[in-house]
């Protein structure tokens, strides 16, 4: 199973009636046929998933791993001032496609809704 770059963008959310292009995250994950988050090949690619997020507050950006556990994925932060986990509505249910649109809880609590721009091949050299 591929893994994949996954890029996701603010959506139009009440704090951004017209959303925002400078704030997101950046997701490696393996897809499957359908777009959606592949359990078995995140179990095998486990080290490659990680999760970027960008914001133009400095102070916003974080990077984690992308995490599962029973049906709910989630973002783990590893360091305290990068913010509680963050967990997104029905994650594995959602087609990762661009013009998708995802909910992810902003800080593990205000859900905030994304758009799918890019799903991109993942390169790293050490990937499967």
């Amino acid at each position: 199973m591929a893994l994949k770059q996954i890029v996701l963008r603010l959506a139009r959310n009440e704090t951004a009636p017209e959303g925002d292009d400078r704030q997101g995250y950046v997701m490696v994950a393996p897809l499957d046929a359908k777009g959606r988050i592949d359990l078995e090949g995140w179990q095998a690619n486990k080290e490659y998933c990680e999760v970027k997020r960008f914001h133009p507050d400095p102070n916003e950006v974080a990077d984690g791993w992308l995490t599962h556990n029973g049906s709910h994925w989630r973002i783990r932060y590893d360091e305290d001032h990068e913010g509680p986990d963050e967990g997104g509505y029905r994650l594995g249910d959602h087609a990762f496609r661009p013009g998708e649109y995802v909910t992810i809880a902003s800080h593990g609590v205000t859900p905030l809704v994304y758009i799918v721009t890019d799903v991109l091949p993942f390169r790293d050299a050490d990937a499967a």
